[in-house]
């Protein structure tokens, strides 16, 4: 599996916070040609076993709710439960102003299910329905607002959740479980095919270990939400639960280390070599490229001054650069990006949710952050010949 930074960048670039807005689901490669017949339910080509599996020990299946939704060319969308998909539409809201798309699983062991092709997340809940709410975007279509479980005035916020992310398309399955947002249910993605792989998958107490790490440090404890689940700094920041300049003193030691030696970045483009000049950090190589000093916002969220457009060049170093802020590599290594996890979250101003997320996982794999596939350090998986995927919500 090629590394974020040595391949296409628009997937996570998709997939930013979706509560709270009007969004599409996430995209990993071109959505294959496939159109819905206006107004209708169509069988999508190429459809997938999916298979879901409660291994929770903590609820019964008929207190677990599926929902697939996402987008199919533009349009979005959700899968019903014989595996069809249909439009969102504004009459699919209910009397108290939302949807109810859930799927519910089966009386006992693994739910077989349909999975067509499209752009989205399934999303389980446990205990109690979700609530998506169709809306009108700003140019008349019907929208999905999806849940924000860091977002207390959400009418989610109390549920117990989490979510899986894919794109499957003609091309094949591109997955992954995810903790950029917040982390509350213990998901693994097994994904068969002409490779058998498995991801997500925690270590024995996992979840209550990567909740005591997140507690146990003075400026992270706040984004633990009870045993509800535990909010990402980025949301949390803008919350006004963690502080707006925590990275600040790692900021300024790296623009400060590399006013007066280079910072080399390995790229499929090519190496780029960067000084800090006039305030930014320029990289010469391939392309010029170059950076302002980012917040710490622009850090955790990987966006505004470290923004990566799909370009090839500014894109790939700036996925790299964000890794390294959050691993805190940037100092100790002068040649990115490090591969060696050890060297990750050394220091004690580090991402400590993003490290707690790695420690859980019997891989050391994770999305702990945007751009923490830089390496191949996240929990993704993709087959270009699917026959399968199974979802398993694991133990407590």
């Amino acid at each position: 599996m090629t590394p974020r930074h040595q391949r296409d960048l628009g997937r996570r670039k998709v997939l930013f916070a979706l509560g709270g807005v009007m969004a599409a689901a996430p995209a990993v490669a071109a959505l294959a040609p496939h159109a819905l017949a206006e107004g209708n339910r169509t069988t999508a080509a190429g459809a997938l076993p999916l298979t879901v599996v409660n291994s929770t020990g903590a609820f019964d299946n008929a207190n677990v709710h599926v929902y697939i939704v996402g987008n199919q060319d533009g349009r979005q969308v959700r899968v019903t439960p014989d595996g069809t998909l249909a439009p969102v539409a504004l009459s699919d809201n209910g009397a108290d102003g939302y949807t109810d798309y859930a799927i519910g699983l089966a009386g006992s062991g693994g739910t077989s299910l349909s999975l067509p092709y499209l752009s989205g997340r399934i999303y389980v809940s446990l205990g109690a329905k979700l609530k998506f709410k169709v809306v009108t975007d700003g140019n008349g279509n019907p929208a999905l607002q999806y849940p924000a479980g860091w977002v207390t005035s959400d009418p989610n916020y109390p549920v117990l959740h989490d979510c899986a992310e894919f794109t499957y398309n003609s091309a094949g399955m591109f997955c992954n479980t995810t903790m950029v947002d917040m982390f509350s249910v213990p998901l693994s993605i097994r994904l068969t095919g002409a490779r058998d792989q498995t991801t997500g998958t925690l270590r024995a107490s996992g979840r209550a270990a990567a909740f005591d790490a997140v507690r146990g440090v003075e400026e992270f404890a706040p984004l633990v939400v009870d045993d509800t689940r535990v909010i990402a700094p980025g949301h949390g920041l803008d919350a006004g639960l963690f502080p707006a300049d925590y990275f600040a003193p790692y900021i300024d030691e790296v623009w400060s280390t590399y006013t007066g030696r280079d910072l080399t970045v390995s790229t499929n483009a090519g190496t780029f070599t960067g000084r800090v000049r006039g305030g930014q950090l320029v990289f010469d190589g391939p392309a010029q490229v170059s950076f302002a000093r980012p917040s710490t916002r622009d850090v955790l969220f990987c966006d505004g001054a470290l923004a990566a457009p799909n370009d090839g060049t500014t894109g790939p170093v700036a996925a790299v650069l964000g890794a390294g802020f959050n691993r805190s590599t940037l100092v100790s290594t002068a040649a990115q990006p490090t591969t060696d996890p050890a060297s990750f979250y050394r220091t004690a101003l580090t991402n400590h949710y993003a490290k707690a997320m790695h420690a859980a996982t019997e891989d050391g794999k994770a999305y702990g952050f945007a751009f923490d596939d830089v390496a191949d350090f996240a929990s993704y998986v993709q087959d270009t010949a699917p026959t399968g995927i199974r979802l398993t919500l694991t133990p407590f």
